[in-house]
């Protein structure tokens, strides 16, 4: 008998098994991939650690949550500074005084503020009612036309006329001649990659890979105390209020016989008719002088059951869902969730290791 089964081999699964091993309790991780990691794994190819499900990049304000992450491995100074591929055309991102110097010309703030607002005014963008509405009220038609609207239909899969206002809110607009995208303080990634860290959380406890919880629900449950689900939660419940909808992503990796391919980690294509949003070269997130390099094109998709689940898609239909399904999880005694799928909320890494620390302080405070 196990203390807690822990449904999901991904971070918050692999911080709530460590810390309930510290405690003394038994657990056991089960996953229906053949690797632990969730969407942070990372495989070796020509001895490039890859991104297997999109790039990630850690990065943080929270001194704890860095400090934490550390205790599992070193971290390097890797900047996460993407670029913007408009039909040949390269641009900065975040959009910042590179970004206007190259469109307009301008080299002062005041400049590049005024066209911005001129282009706002024009377009009689008052109150932001929808993505595109928003998107002009940052940055002006121009960098929207260019190196907005193209990518964020291809990603969505939907008009930004369509879309909600506060997708949009995450962008970083700078006035400054700074290309680094977070203003985080903290910020790098794992030397040796991602999957070195879940390895060292989950020395020592029982894993099992190829499970599908599904499939033998009954037996797993009742070999454990308490269960930890960090899967997709209306199918926990058998989509009993109905299937909460997410955009997917498909991934093309192929390995180059060129020892530098993009010269950037982080290229996304913002024109409509690229099929790919971005392209990831895996060797300059660990600065690889390998003589060959990775790169992956992303591919975004609509989700179907058998896809990946990667955004969850917050509108007022999937909102009203999700709400239902969370008041059926706030009565449970004996079931735990956690991470992106079971909240349906899109997590930066240290958000999920931060879910689950206040998860794991709320188990054990007793």
């Amino acid at each position: 008998m196990y203390d807690y089964l822990i449904v999901g081999a991904g971070l918050f699964g692999a911080v709530f098994a460590y810390e309930a091993k510290q405690r003394g309790k038994r657990c056991l991780v089960i996953d229906k991939r053949d690797h632990i990691g969730g969407n942070v794994y990372t495989e070796e190819m020509e001895g490039i650690n890859v991104h297997k499900y999109g790039a990630h990049i850690f990065h943080t304000n929270n001194k704890k949550i860095w400090d934490y992450v550390n205790r599992f491995a070193d971290f390097n100074r890797y900047t996460n500074s993407p670029l913007a591929n408009y039909q040949g055309e390269i641009y900065n991102l975040p959009f910042n005084m590179n970004t206007f110097q190259k469109l307009w010309g301008v080299v002062k703030p005041d400049e590049a503020k005024q066209i911005i607002e001129n282009q706002k005014k024009a377009a009689g963008v008052t109150e932001p009612r929808n993505l595109e509405e928003q998107a002009i009220s940052l940055v002006g038609t121009d960098i929207y036309e260019k190196l907005i609207k193209g990518y964020t239909e291809k990603q969505w899969g939907r008009s930004a006329k369509d879309l909600p206002s506060f997708i949009i809110n995450r962008l970083p607009v700078r006035f400054t001649y700074d290309n680094n995208y977070f203003n985080d303080r903290y910020q790098g990634i794992p030397i040796g990659g991602y999957h070195a860290i879940i390895q060292n959380m989950l020395d020592g406890i029982d894993v099992r890979l190829n499970i599908d919880f599904f499939e033998d629900r009954e037996q797993l449950t009742t070999s454990a105390k308490k269960v930890v689900f960090t899967g997709m939660i209306d199918q926990y419940y058998e989509f009993k209020y109905g299937v909460l909808e997410y955009r997917s992503l498909k991934f093309e990796t192929k390995v180059m016989d060129t020892d530098n391919y993009q010269g950037n980690a982080v290229v996304n294509f913002t024109d409509a008719k690229t099929p790919y949003t971005r392209i990831i070269e895996h060797k300059h997130f660990e600065f690889g002088t390998q003589t060959k390099t990775v790169v992956t094109e992303e591919y975004p998709m609509e989700w179907k059951p058998g896809l990946e689940p990667y955004y969850p898609i917050n509108d007022d239909k999937n909102n009203q869902i999700i709400k239902k399904y969370k008041e059926l999880a706030d009565k449970e005694s004996n079931v735990i969730f956690g991470g992106r799928l079971a909240s349906y909320k899109y997590y930066d890494m240290h958000q999920v290791i931060g879910e689950a620390l206040t998860t794991v302080q709320n188990e054990f405070r007793s």
